[in-house]
Parts: structure tokens; C-alpha cells; sequence
């Protein structure tokens, strides 16, 4: 169901400094300006290549063409500059693909395990919870334990790729989330927890854990809010929290079936609506952790 598409081309990109060390950089300048018609005369790309092979962790396109642009085109007066910012931008459209850097992809991958293995464990709980009263308590602990991995493994994304370049606050929300989490699967595993009237504690305990993660969103919001891929990732976001807690609601006060006894007894009751909506809060934040990884492979820090 899901994927992990190819941002970037991992493998070449092991090889470019040795291709940057290699290039034929006048061949490079004879098809710049060729398809550059406002490069009249090519930058020292000798001096952009050296840089970026001494400072690979800081490949800012347009800061190295500032300083290996002519001279002349830095004159303070309207025309210039306006070249100027054709110029740069120009090249940094041709290079950019070739210079971007991809960033580690556990936290996505550790997202993908959380969320098949809840809807595994869930498979897995309803297919033979009815063998013996003994498998049920296991399946439903197993169960309990897949929806605190689905909803912790969430935050990984979310956390690691907004906060890659604060490690403090990146430790800080990853450790918290983690711990959370490891604490409400042992929680689970009391035999009490599983008795009917702890229905709603139970319910409560996952919703709180989900709506921690407000936290870390709006720290997010505060630290990019000039930057579209932060707001797009959190429209994302908000509308996996409605599908999540739209599923827990439901689930805790038993709707459609219990307006209805015995209508929705092999379809349509609130069970299953819980689940297609966690499927559904997954996929959606899917769809996050796609913008994360093409927002931090293009732009790093």
C-alpha cells in the first residue's frame, strides 16, 4: 500500500565529487552560454567546483555564484542587478538537480513499520482472537501495541525532519514520543486495562498521545512559517488528527450501533469505522512524509 518513491537519485550522487574533480568544466562553459543568453561571459567554475568539493555540507547554489560571478555585474545600478538575479538563478535551475544532497530516510521508513505493523497486528487480533479466551488477551495486548506504534512512529517524520537541524529539540520530542509510547504498551499489558469500563480510559490514553503532537507542530509553524512546505506538511497533518480522532470517537461511544442494536452487527459498525479512518490518517500522513523528504533532500538546513 505504501511506497517510497526516489526523490533523488541516491547512487549517483555517491560519485559526484569525483565527477565535479573530473568535469571538462570548458565544455561546460561553451553549453551554459549556449543556453544562457544573459551569461555573457562564464563564471570561474573552476572556483565553484573547488568550493563545492571543500564545503559539500553547505551547497547553497545562489551564495557560490555571488562570489564567482563577474565583477561586473555587482554595480549597484538597476539594470545590473536585475541581470544579475537572471543570471543566478539560471544557473542555479541547471545545477540544483545535481548538487542536492538526500538526507536519511529512517524516519520515514520507521513511520512505513509503525503503520503496517498495527494494521498486521489488527489482521492478525481480529483473525484469531475467536480461538480461545487465552489468545484473545494475547491478540488484543498485540492489537493495543500496534496503534501505540502506528501513532508514535508518526512523530518521527514529523520531528526528525522539522527539528534535523536542532538537535536539541530534535532529541527532545523524539525521546518524549518514544518513552510515551513504551509506556502505554506496558500500560496495556495490565489485565485490567482490558475490562469494559476501562473502554473510554483506554480510548483517552491513545487520543492524548495523538495530541501531543501538537507540540512539536506548532514549534514547527514557529520556526518556518515563512516556508510553504511547513504549512503544506501541517494541512497534512491536521487532517490525519481529524481522521484519527474522528476514529477514536467513534469508537468510544460504539456509534452507529448503538442508536441501531443489532443493524450493524456484520457491517458498518463502529469498529470498522475505526479502522478504514486509521488507514486513512496513515495515508494522509504518507503524503506528509513525502513533502518532509523532497523539502529537506532539496534544501537541507
Amino acid at each position: 500500500m505504501f511506497g517510497l518513491p526516489t526523490v533523488v537519485d541516491l547512487h549517483s550522487l555517491q560519485n559526484l565529487p569525483d565527477v565535479l574533480r573530473k568535469a571538462d568544466l570548458h565544455k561546460l562553459q561553451a553549453e551554459l552560454l549556449t543556453c544562457l543568453p544573459s551569461l555573457p561571459h562564464m563564471p570561474d567554475l573552476h572556483k565553484l567546483r573547488d568550493g563545492l568539493l571543500r564545503s559539500p555540507s553547505n551547497w547553497h547554489i545562489i551564495d557560490l555564484l555571488n562570489n564567482c560571478l563577474p565583477e561586473r555585474f555587482s554595480h549597484s545600478n538597476h539594470t545590473d542587478v536585475c541581470v544579475l538575479r537572471s543570471v543566478k538563478e539560471d544557473v542555479a535551475n541547471i545545477l540544483a538537480p545535481l548538487l542536492v544532497r538526500p538526507i536519511t530516510r529512517w524516519p520515514f521508513y520507521a513511520f512505513l513499520g509503525g503503520a503496517m505493523f498495527c494494521l498486521l497486528a489488527s489482521s492478525t487480533c481480529h483473525l484469531l482472537s475467536c480461538h480461545s479466551e487465552r489468545l484473545s488477551y494475547i491478540m488484543l495486548r498485540l492489537d493495543y501495541a500496534g496503534i501505540a506504534a502506528l501513532i508514535s512512529t508518526s512523530f518521527y517524520p514529523l520531528v526528525y525532519y522539522s527539528f534535523m537541524c536542532y538537535p536539541f529539540f530534535c532529541n527532545l520530542y523524539l525521546g518524549f514520543i518514544t518513552l510515551l509510547g513504551i509506556g502505554t504498551i506496558l500500560g496495556s499489558l495490565l489485565p485490567v486495562f482490558q475490562t469494559p469500563e476501562y473502554r473510554v480510559i483506554r480510548t483517552s490514553l491513545f487520543f492524548g498521545m495523538g495530541l501531543s503532537g501538537a507540540v512539536p507542530i506548532l514549534h514547527k509553524l514557529v520556526l518556518f512559517w515563512h516556508q510553504p512546505e511547513a504549512l503544506h506538511t501541517t494541512g497534512y497533518e491536521l487532517l490525519m488528527g481529524i481522521f484519527y480522532g474522528i476514529g477514536a470517537l467513534i469508537y468510544a461511544m460504539r456509534v452507529p450501533e448503538r442508536w441501531m442494536p443489532g443493524k450493524f452487527d456484520i457491517a458498518g459498525h463502529s469498529h470498522q469505522l475505526f479502522h478504514v479512518l486509521v488507514v486513512a490518517g496513515a495515508y494522509t500522513h504518507y503524503h506528509a512524509g513525502l513533502v518532509y523528504l523532497r523539502w529537506r533532500d532539496l534544501q537541507g538546513c
